[in-house]
Parts: structure tokens; sequence; C-alpha cells
């Protein structure tokens, strides 16, 4: 991401009298920023609510504070003609006819989900909702979520209307995706609902209508769903690995002119902020009787280990340096959140004798070298994540082990 010192905008303080169309509680994350983008792309009064003031005042500079296509161009634009305010006073949230809240249900330190978290972010903006506003829940959240609110909110004596309609792209591709993809849209009443559609047929080329609880199930179904695959695929490259098979040329030979496979994705590091945490939501939910998510995430966090003791094998890893190249969760991303490349280091630097990180995106990290140093100085090259950027990196004669078959030597360890 390029840095434009030039100051587009500012964060802005808002008259109250000065009502908004939407405002997206969150606004300044992966989830709500590009949201709120495409809203005020459409003539919408979007304002960005956010108490990370560091990021608004990027944000107010044209400067998107994460790898977003396309999106500094359409910030700059919304900013110049005042279709996007920020702000992180939030007694502003009551100017918003609409409020779209990107809390989402984390999990904790036993994999299970926090609902503390939505119940605190609710508390929190309570004294700022007026009756009649139509909030909208966009990150996933634990099955029954919605309901609660409705109810939570209905104690409290207030009348607002509750809708879910889960986010459903793919970071980085936001922007592009949110107006190309079908919206799922649920209400906790007909009027919850049919407010909600009409917010998301102004961005999206269809909305799809569920109940509350049908829609969290289907965000949570497909991550999970997603989380298996690669889990099986990472499942296939341990098996072929273990007989000395290279498992890019059986899947290259599988899916060759044969659609049937053709969602059969790469072997790889399979992580990041959503899949395992979604996954062990549903198991969390069906009282740990999803034993197809729980193989999946000892497969997925097992592939580490692993590779660590296929290395082992082979190299006398006491006695080297290790070098991991890419350090995102993902290829071409600079989120670095639940990235196994972090789970890989951690084991390394108990077995080899130094290790060393690069990744061209992250900046999170104070601990990243170029990898031009990061190659030099390993003896040992593990491409944790296939970024484009490494396209041209010089490797030299270095061992690199690359389950992705990126570098094109093959996917043994």
């Amino acid at each position: 991401m390029k840095k434009n010192s030039k100051l587009i905008g500012k964060s802005v303080v808002l008259s109250k009298r000065n009502r908004v169309d939407i405002c997206v509680v969150g606004g300044a994350g992966h989830v709500g920023l590009p949201l709120a983008l495409v809203f005020a792309s459409r003539g919408r009064r979007v304002l960005v609510y956010d108490i990370n003031q560091k990021a608004l005042d990027a944000i107010g500079c044209g400067e998107v504070p994460f790898m977003e296509n396309g999106s500094e161009p359409m910030l700059r634009q919304s900013l110049k003609n005042g279709r996007l305010q920020l702000s992180s006073d939030p007694e502003l949230i009551a100017t918003a006819s609409v409020v779209v809240i990107t809390i989402g249900t984390p999990v904790d330190e036993f994999l299970n989900p926090d609902t503390k978290v939505m119940k605190s972010c609710m508390d929190r903006l309570l004294p700022y909702l007026r009756d009649g506003q139509l909030v909208v829940l966009r990150s996933t959240v634990y099955p029954g979520t919605t309901q609660w609110l409705d109810h939570y909110l209905k104690d409290k004596g207030r009348k607002l209307n509750v809708a879910f309609c889960p986010e459903r792209v793919v970071q980085g591709y936001a922007i592009e995706e949110v107006q190309k993809l079908p919206q799922l849209v649920s209400g906790m009443t007909p009027t919850a609902q049919k407010k909600a559609a009409a917010l998301f047929r102004g961005i999206a080329p269809e909305t799809v209508v569920l109940k509350p609880l049908e829609a969290e199930f289907a965000k949570l179904f497909a991550n999970a769903y997603r989380y298996i695959q690669f889990a099986a695929t990472n499942q296939f490259y341990m098996i072929a690995n273990s007989a000395g098979v290279d498992y890019d040329r059986v899947v290259s030979g599988m899916k060759q002119n044969y659609g049937r496979l053709r969602d059969l994705p790469r072997a790889g590091f399979a992580a990041g902020p959503c899949l395992l945490k979604d996954t062990m939501q549903l198991a969390a939910f069906s009282d740990n009787q999803f034993s197809l998510g729980h193989s999946a995430m000892t497969i997925n966090e097992g592939l580490v280990l692993y590779v660590v003791g296929q290395i082992e094998k082979k190299y006398p890893l006491k006695d080297l340096t290790v070098g991991l190249l890419g350090m995102a969760f993902k290829a071409n991303s600079d989120d670095a959140r639940a990235s196994l490349s972090y789970k890989l280091k951690k084991v390394l630097q108990f077995h080899a004798r130094e290790v060393l990180t690069a990744d061209p995106h992250v900046t999170t990290d104070k601990e990243l070298l170029k990898a031009s140093e990061v190659v030099r100085r390993s003896d040992l090259l593990i491409l944790c994540v296939p970024h484009d950027a490494y396209r041209a990196l010089k490797t030299g004669k270095k061992p690199v082990i690359d389950i992705w078959n990126f570098f094109g030597r093959g996917t043994l360890v």
C-alpha cells in the first residue's frame, strides 16, 4: 500500500443535526471499511465509527490501513465528495437511520465462543441507539445471537429493527465481491427483514431471504466447509509426501479437464481469523459432536508439526538457521492474525539454531527482515506463504521447503 502524505481529509466531528444514512460500527476494520466505501460510492451518506483513532486518522488522509484492492481511489473520492465521514464519538451513532455492527463472536482460549464480547459491545452502544433504527449484525456470530440481541434490546425497553446480514467476501477483494455476490438477508421481524433487504439491494445484485438462525448457520457452514476442504487436501499431501510422491503432480493430474475436482485446493497452511474460529463455533454449538470439524482442525493445525518432523529427518535443524518466507495468513495479504507461520516459528525456535522471518506486506511485526537478507543468512528456507512478490526472489542453491510448489521444485519435504 502506497503511503500518501497529502492530507485529503481528517476525522470529522459531526453535528448531531447532520443526519447520515448508515453508521458502520467498527468501520475502520477489514469488514466495515470496504462496506462503508461501497455504500458511499452508491450515494449513501456513511459515518465510520471506530475507537481506533490511529486508523481513523489514516483513513482521513486517504490511506486504507490494510490491503484491499481498489480501496484507496474510492476512499479519496468519498472523502472529497463528503459521502464518507469519520468519528470516534459514539453519540453520533444516533444520527444514522441504519447501524451496521461489524463486531463478531471470537473464541476464547478453550476454543469456545466468547459471547460476552457482543453483550459488552451492545451495552456500550445502547445509550446512543434510538428507537426505529435498523441494526444489522454483519460479522460472524454464534448461532442464536440475532435472536438473543432482539430479546435483550426489548428487555431494555428499546424498539429496534434487528437483522443479520453476513458478509461473504474474500479478504482483500471485499469491495469487488460485495457488489457481485448475492447477499443473505434475515430479520427478527418482517419490518426488519424488509428494511435490511432494501438496504442491500442498493449494492448487491440480489438478496436471498432466510430466517436469522438459517443465515447464521449459512455463514458458519460456508467457512467450516472451506476449512474442511483444506483439511482434505492437506491430509492427502501428508499421505503422498510420506510415500515419496510429489503431491502437486498428483493434483495437477487429478484436475486436468476433470471438472468434478475443480474445487480441490492446493495443500498449504490454512489459517486466518475466520476459518478455524467459525469451525469451532459450530463444534461448541453441537456440544462438541462436530467430529469432522475437530478432525479438520487437527489436520490443518498439525501440518506445521508434520513439516517440522519431516525436515528433522533430512536436516540437522539444531545446527541450522531457518528462514521463513511469508508471515501473513494467506498470499498477497498483510493480515498476520492467526497465521500458522507464527506457529511454525515458535516450533522451530525450539528445534533450530535460529529462525529468521520475512514478509513483504506485514507491517505489525518489528522482527521481520528483508527477504534477500533472510535468504542470505539462512541455511534452509521454508515458503510459508506464496506471495506474488516472491516470484522474482533468488534463492540460489539454498534448499527450499515449498508445500505449494510455488518455485516449481516439487512439494516433497
